[in-house]
């Protein structure tokens, strides 16, 4: 069973998305929250698998709120759902820490696929937002940072935009935990990202896998 937050300082959109997702078998929507501040504390309190975080609210908003639970509570999934897709609402929140990236005109159809995805360890961005971040990581550059990886290093890459552990790359590729550590460690410096979250990001918005 997914297990699921709600924020969004709207009761009937809050409403609307908790009465579709109880349609679903294997989702199951545990608290829900009208601002930034109560998804924190109610993320920490439950530790649900994916948090559907609205991004203007009163009071901390979803951008500090997303990085406020990736602090406290790394393994939930934050999936931003917002009417915003300007560069300003965009960047900040995927810098956060926030896993997939949504627009409220989305099918839910594509909501429960992406709460799905997201609880699989992949992310889903719409469409706009994935060029958006493409465009950002070309610009001023010659090349792409990924270009700058080693063969090894894009086979893990790869593995970690799949959402695979460091123990499943490493029986994967037939190496040593440690090795796989060092991998990550440079291949996070290289992409100039901070974690492996924005790691599977940059992978899916470059299709590389």
């Amino acid at each position: 069973m997914i297990r699921v937050i709600l924020v969004d300082d709207h009761e009937m959109v809050r409403m609307g998305l908790a009465a579709y997702l109880s349609t679903e078998d294997d989702i199951e929507v545990v608290a829900e929250a009208g601002s930034g501040e109560e998804g924190v504390k109610l993320t920490v309190e439950l530790k649900p698998d994916v948090v559907l975080m609205d991004l203007v609210m009163d009071g901390i908003g979803g951008v500090e709120a997303t990085r406020r639970i990736r602090e406290a509570c790394p393994s939930a999934k934050v999936i931003v759902l917002t009417s915003f897709i300007d560069d300003e609402k965009v960047y900040p929140v995927i810098e956060a820490g926030a896993f997939s990236y949504l627009l409220k005109t989305s099918r839910a159809a594509e909501i429960v696929r992406a709460i799905r995805a997201a609880a699989a360890g992949e992310p889903i961005l719409e469409s706009r937002v994935a060029g958006k971040i493409m465009a950002r990581f070309r610009h001023g550059q010659e090349s792409f940072p990924h270009e700058q990886l080693t063969a090894r290093e894009m086979e893990v890459l790869r593995l970690i935009g799949k959402g695979k552990s460091n123990q499943e790359i490493a029986d994967e590729l037939i190496i040593g935990i440690k090795t796989v550590k060092t991998h990550v460690s440079n291949i996070l410096a290289k992409l100039q990202v901070e974690d492996r979250t924005q790691a599977a990001i940059y992978v899916h918005t470059h299709n590389l896998l």
